[in-house]
């Protein structure tokens, strides 16, 4: 699903990645840890393209989108982001906020059919065979009605269907990480990516972001985490991986990353958060 090679990430002099290979495969799991400032963050940011990368390349679904020449937008519509700071649009209510990317999506698919059809009916009119227009599917009022239903059923999963008319400042930090994951599942995503998730949580909260991002996991959500929950990372992960000073150390299912650690820096850092 992702395969990412040779990544690098330069600011001005200082190198924040250095190299970063790895595979992600559909259904992974996979966690990655590291002390502060190691790249963790900035990894997670360059997969989606939100930080261009300097050099090498991000393969997802067969396409390299770390080349410029490729429309990412296209491409962040199949790979979602759950933020720490939760990166709500505090002026519009709970159910907008989900629905925003949907109905945003659809409207610009309508809009493309009709001005593609409006140049391919100036087209008929010299043309013998006239060539059959693009169907441009679903009104405004049907795109929006559909994005609002399924909006209140993600909001039913979470319990929290009654605030689907309020605005995000009237909730709580574990609330609103809530909505801001099914905000991203409102576009069916192939992979979820989390930075950090939980670190901006009162403790009290932090266990109903983990439960949902648990049946997320059980249901075969593709999810790359960035965490500071190594209990977390022990029960859900497939695959750990450890980064320091923009490398990734070591890598390794769960159960062996953490007994059996082997690069004498993990096993520092360990032995510090354990």
């Amino acid at each position: 699903m992702i395969d990412v090679i040779n990544l690098e990430k330069h600011f001005g002099d200082k190198n924040v990645l250095d190299g970063i290979n790895v595979k992600i495969e559909k259904g992974d799991i996979m966690v990655v840890i590291g002390p502060s400032g190691s790249g963790k963050s900035t990894f997670l940011r360059c997969l989606n393209c939100m930080e261009d990368p300097t050099g090498g390349q991000i393969i997802f679904n067969g396409v390299d989108i770390a080349d410029p020449k490729v429309d990412i937008n296209l491409h962040r519509r199949h790979m979602g982001m759950v933020f720490q700071h939760f990166n709500l649009f505090n002026n519009k209510t709970v159910i907008e906020n989900i629905m925003l990317a949907p109905v945003y999506v659809a409207r610009s698919e309508r809009r493309k059919a009709k001005h593609k059809n409006f140049w391919i009916g100036v087209a008929n009119v010299f043309r013998k065979e006239k060539k059959e227009k693009y169907p441009i599917g679903k009104s405004v009022a049907e795109i929006k009605s559909e994005a609002r239903e399924k909006g209140m059923k993600l909001l039913e999963r979470i319990g929290l269907e009654d605030k689907a008319d309020v605005y995000p400042s009237t909730l709580s930090g574990g609330q609103k990480q809530r909505v801001a994951i099914v905000r991203a599942l409102a576009m069916d995503p192939d992979v979820i990516l989390f930075d950090e998730p939980t670190s901006a949580l009162d403790p009290e909260m932090v266990g109903e972001v983990l439960d949902l991002m648990k049946q997320l996991a059980k249901e075969g959500m593709t999810m790359i985490i960035v965490t500071h929950e190594m209990g977390f990372a022990r029960e859900v992960a497939n695959k750990v991986v450890f980064v320091d000073e923009g490398q990734i150390l070591e890598s390794a299912p769960p159960k062996e990353f953490f007994e059996n650690p082997k690069h004498p820096r993990l096993k520092e850092f360990l032995s510090k958060v354990l």
